[in-house]
């Protein structure tokens, strides 16, 4: 079985829903996981988007990358730009993605438009993790 690691920033937005995209896509193909250089704590926003289209992410936490520094990953995907850069390196034969997706925490305005951005990077990561599946796994 193949073992996918999704990196961001604080594990709490991004990371968090291409984690429950990719295990709702790879089914029994992939073991997922998702880490941070830091860790947020699940965004709130981030389960209310998701469970919008019907995945419940509620149970995920917010992982630092150096707790999985002993998995033999497949493949690591960075999604901003800042994890890309600030992961600390650790021996892996891992091939490595990386696609810098807007950061939906970072919106502003009304409620209504703050909700309109989280689904609109939904909407991104979603097309983005199917297609990985169907190309990887």
């Amino acid at each position: 079985m193949k073992k996918v690691l999704v990196l961001c920033t604080g594990n709490s937005c991004r990371s968090q829903i291409a984690h429950g995209y990719l295990k709702h896509f790879a089914g029994d193909k992939a073991e997922i996981y998702s880490a941070g250089v830091e860790t947020h704590g699940v965004n709130p926003k981030a389960i209310a988007t998701m469970k919008e289209d019907g995945i419940d992410i509620s149970g995920h936490t917010s992982n630092n990358v150096l707790e999985y520094q002993g998995i033999d990953f497949d493949y690591v995907i960075t999604v901003c730009d800042n994890a890309k850069e600030r992961c600390p390196y650790f021996p892996s034969k891992a091939e490595k993605f990386h696609y810098n997706f807007p950061d939906p925490a970072k919106a502003s305005g009304t409620e209504e438009a703050i909700k309109r951005e989280f689904a609109q990077v939904r909407e991104l990561i979603k097309k983005y993790c199917l297609e990985f599946v169907k190309e990887h796994l």
